[in-house]
């Protein structure tokens, strides 16, 4: 079993609230949910839509067909019929929209009306197609009732039995409306709720768990909701969040006080990430730890600010200036968001260095539902030098040579040491050099003896699918999800599989997984982004001399579904 609902209209019309509330809902009764959001730059008008797909099985991608459509304006019955499954309902108000739609797929419901009639205020439609849709497919209306208890404490009691009135009303009104009320009906999962959580708030509840004290950024879609995530849960945590006053500063407030001795944290997205590369670089100069989440969007400039895209791979790997170890991680999930940023940490302290955790907007926004994550192996090691431990040091040199590249992180003021550090090339005391020996060890230390340790820690990609494939999938980041499901679904046909790169660079070795080896006994491998370039199958080329057969790229800012990327993996699968 498993539906997709559309939730389309004008920004302003509340379908964002129909749509959380609908997935709250049915993660919370149990189904495997996947929620994405297409939606326009603009505070109000412009076209947007929420889509929310169940089912009794995990789900981790969206489809193209749906089989309700809810219609808050005209413009998404003509934009979106076309997606309609047969059998499929297009849900909408005749008055609202002016025009009384002729056709067995809609279903004429007076949201407005029925607000009026329960005396309630006009935003209180929202509710009203909420309830719509509980009565469509059966839904206990309790699980909405204790959402709206828990989400409009602050409003009143008043305020929460006219929502609960509103869409008991809507529900009845399809109970006696509805040509066949049992034709959408579903059966609840024998199981508890699930965690819903999108890409934005993995990283947030990753930084979090990873013992995370100061954050600030400048607000910069598809971003911003990492900030407002930690500046919910600031005062539990002791986390200090600031808003800066642009990219900038973020980066060296963060650096300031990652100096000072907390785990500090930066995000932003292409533009502001330029902003940032010399800050990047005096993180690398003076081996300063710091994690930045940098959550992609389509460019050049500005681009298209809610809209996704791979394209910023390269700007990652080579921003800033000059040579310096770093580590680039790109989830593909919420969970896996999670985990990695919790290792964004660890390596960035561990090593000294920065590490950019890459997602987009597509990662960012998206909803999926899991049955909890696993705190017990997440990494809290601290590796600064504090207290008796730096007391009891005859001498301290802040980039003291050593076998791993790897000095000693004191505390400035904690102790009777000095703590220096410069911006300019320095000795192992943190003092301005120009001698080129100096230069030369520096460098080794810094990079040369960093980096071998580095790629040890780098993951191998996960390989799901046949272990004698003839095609091999293959994606990075937030493309993992949509190509799990297509290989689940050639599986049934071809002896497929795919392979999916979180860790990017370093790139990972051959010793844990020979995944070139894999790659190399394939008569098909496809290289799946979204970008122009294919700037993921290049770096491939580039680290291992490998090249895809075929490289599939989209670049109009929307994700890959399900349906599209199928059709055409099967046109390469038939030639086989």
């Amino acid at each position: 079993m498993e539906y997709t609902i559309r939730v389309g209209g004008e920004a302003g019309q509340g379908l964002v609230s129909i749509g959380s509330v609908l997935s709250k809902m049915l993660s919370r009764s149990g189904f495997h949910v996947f929620a994405h959001q297409d939606y326009m730059s603009r505070i109000r008008g412009g076209h947007n839509f929420y889509q929310i797909r169940f089912a009794n099985f995990p789900v981790t991608a969206s489809r193209e067909k749906i089989d309700v459509l809810l219609a808050l304006d005209m413009e998404t019955v003509d934009i979106h019929r076309q997606d309609l499954n047969t059998g499929g309902v297009i849900i909408y108000d005749a008055a609202a929209l002016g025009s009384q739609l002729s056709g067995q797929e809609f279903f004429d419901v007076p949201f407005a009306r029925i607000t009026e009639e329960k005396s309630a205020d006009r935003i209180m439609v929202s509710s009203v197609a909420v309830g719509v849709v509980l009565g469509l497919f059966d839904l206990d209306i309790g699980l909405f009732a204790k959402i709206m208890e828990s989400t409009m404490e602050k409003k009143g009691e008043e305020v929460i039995a006219k929502n609960i009135a509103v869409a008991q009303a809507g529900m009845d009104f399809v109970e006696k409306n509805y040509a066949d009320s049992n034709a959408h009906k579903v059966v609840r999962p024998m199981t508890n709720g699930q965690m819903l959580i999108n890409g934005n708030q993995a990283i947030g509840l990753g930084a979090l768990l990873s013992g995370c004290k100061f954050y600030t950024a400048y607000p910069m879609s598809p971003s911003t909701s990492i900030m407002e995530y930690l500046a919910h849960n600031a005062p539990k945590y002791g986390l200090i969040v600031e808003q800066a006053e642009d990219e900038i500063a973020a980066i060296n407030m963060a650096l300031g006080a990652s100096y000072g001795g907390v785990r500090a944290m930066t995000a932003t997205s292409g533009g502001g990430f330029a902003l940032m590369t010399e800050g990047l670089s005096l993180a690398g100069i003076t081996e300063t730890p710091i994690v930045i989440a940098e959550v992609q969007r389509p460019g050049p400039a500005t681009g298209l600010p809610t809209r996704t895209e791979q394209g910023d791979l390269f700007f990652v790997l080579h921003g800033g200036h000059g040579e310096f170890a770093r580590v680039v991680l790109a989830p593909g999930t919420p969970e896996e968001a999670f985990y990695l940023t919790n290792k964004a940490f660890h390596l960035a302290d561990k090593y000294q260095i920065p590490v950019i955790i890459q997602s987009d907007q597509y990662l960012a926004d998206s909803e999926w539902t899991f049955p909890g994550f696993d705190t017990e192996d997440l990494h809290n090691e601290d590796f600064r030098l504090r207290h008796q431990a730096l007391q009891e040091m005859s001498s301290y040199k802040r980039y003291a040579s050593t076998d791993t590249g790897v000095s000693p992180m004191a505390i400035p003021g904690a102790s009777r040491h000095l703590v220096a550090v410069d911006s300019d090339e320095h000795d192992e005391d943190g003092h301005i050099i120009e001698d080129a020996a100096t230069r030369i060890a520096m460098v080794e230390k810094r990079f040369h003896k960093k980096m071998p340790l580095i790629r040890q820690e780098i993951a191998p990609p996960a390989y799901i699918g046949h272990q004698q494939a003839v095609a091999v999938l293959v994606g990075y980041g937030s493309t993992s999800g949509v190509l799990q499901e297509v290989c689940s679904h050639l599986a049934e046909k071809y002896r497929i599989g795919m392979l999916h790169f979180n860790e990017v660079w370093p790139f990972p070795l051959l010793e844990k997984f020979d995944y070139l080896a894999l790659l190399k006994q394939a008569a098909l491998t496809i290289c799946i982004e979204n970008n122009a370039t294919g700037q993921f199958a290049n770096l491939m080329r580039m680290e291992t001399g490998f090249e895809f057969t075929v490289r599939i790229n989209k670049y109009d800012g929307r994700p890959f579904l399900v349906d599209t990327l199928l059709g055409e993996i099967n046109e390469y699968l038939q030639r086989l």
